[in-house]
């Protein structure tokens, strides 16, 4: 293996094999993440979440309450995203802090997600919604060192932007997911039903997506859908004023 993670050399070592596991983590954090990279007999999207401990490695079988165990509730800026690991749901901290910026081009810092997603999502938040954003300082983390992919974040990402720069913490006890299109609408998302039951597994009480309709999982559950992003901006900024 090189220093970047890689299989060194030709790859002809991983096409002579069955299957190719990675051993995912950041140092500073004590969990790693077990993802198939290759694999003949079975999918690859599917992933295992151990944590390290003084008799090696042990596996978590509720990886949402880690990930969510040292959250600041109450914060202005943290939101709860129900994301999809394969076939698992997991619910996962966004963190987003906007910041006066005394220089001429603000800056952009993104861990863990795609910046190129985060600017136009912060596009969308200027031109459709009137928020104004884009002369600040964006800091945007996904908390745990996890690296999130899908687009069904961007309800989640925004709406930590949002509660970042009018001050109003979001409930803690509600989760988001959709995805955010550049007209400023927000669509539903695959495996709604699911990140639901996870949602309501934990312990909380509402989540807020696109329009999906009746969706099953969600009895115990008080879904918010929402057409648009700017209603969303405006349900924030309200809760914000009371």
């Amino acid at each position: 293996m090189t220093k970047d993670g890689q299989i060194a050399g030709p790859r002809v070592v991983e096409h002579m094999v069955d299957a190719v596991l990675y051993f995912e983590g950041d140092a500073s954090h004590t969990f790693r993440i077990l993802r198939g990279v290759k694999n003949r007999y079975g999918p690859t999207d599917e992933i295992g979440v151990f944590e390290m401990t003084q008799l090696g490695l042990k596996e978590v079988k509720n990886p949402s309450s880690l990930f969510l165990d040292q959250r600041d509730e109450g914060a202005a800026g943290s939101a709860v995203f129900a994301g999809m690991e394969g076939t698992r749901p997991l619910l996962i901290e966004i963190q987003a802090l906007v910041a006066p910026s005394p220089l001429g081009t603000p800056r952009r810092a993104v861990v863990g997600w795609d910046s190129a997603r985060l600017s136009m999502v912060l596009a969308v938040l200027e031109t459709r919604c009137g928020v104004k954003i884009g002369a600040n300082d964006i800091y945007l983390n996904v908390a745990g060192g996890l690296k999130i992919s899908e687009p069904a974040a961007d309800l989640a990402v925004a709406a930590a932007l949002i509660s970042s720069l009018t001050g109003a913490p979001l409930p803690s006890d509600a989760v988001y997911f959709g995805e955010i299109s550049l007209s400023g609408g927000v669509r539903p998302v695959v495996h709604t039903s699911v990140r639901l039951r996870e949602t309501a597994k934990l312990g909380c009480s509402c989540a807020h997506t696109g329009q999906v309709g009746d969706i099953e999982g969600a009895k115990k559950l008080t879904v918010h859908q929402f057409g648009s992003l700017a209603a969303l901006a405006g349900r924030i900024a309200a809760s914000k004023k009371a």
